[in-house]
């Protein structure tokens, strides 16, 4: 099973930026879905995008779309969030998930928090 461990988190001020990272211990095969999920104070966790590792294409919720970019790098099995523009409603845990053929598996997580 893949293991995932997040980084890049902190403070950021509004209108900042910050790229998190996924490093996974495992090979990424053609058959994953990388995600970014995060969890707000007192709130659901929520999905915020993925990638098809094998693609490269990408989908995202409507509340980050042109402001958060994900990417990967298949050589270092990593994926990165690009956030942009970031706004204090942004301030959560962010989680990477690996979906795979046969399992999925969650990093534990990274805090992000955007400051007014």
């Amino acid at each position: 099973q893949v293991q995932l461990v997040e980084s890049g988190g902190g403070l950021v001020q509004a209108g900042g930026s910050l790229r998190l990272s996924c490093a996974a211990s495992g090979r990424i095969s053609s058959g994953y879905i990388m995600g970014w999920f995060r969890r707000a104070p007192g709130r659901e966790r929520a999905f915020v995008g993925i990638i098809n590792w094998s693609s490269g294409s990408t989908d995202y919720a409507d509340s980050v779309k042109g402001r958060f970019t994900i990417s990967r790098d298949n050589a270092k099995n990593t994926m990165y969030l690009q956030m942009n523009s970031l706004k204090p409603e942004d301030t959560a845990i962010y989680y990477c998930k690996a979906d795979g053929p046969y399992s999925n598996s969650w990093g534990q997580g990274t805090q992000v928090t955007v400051s007014s």
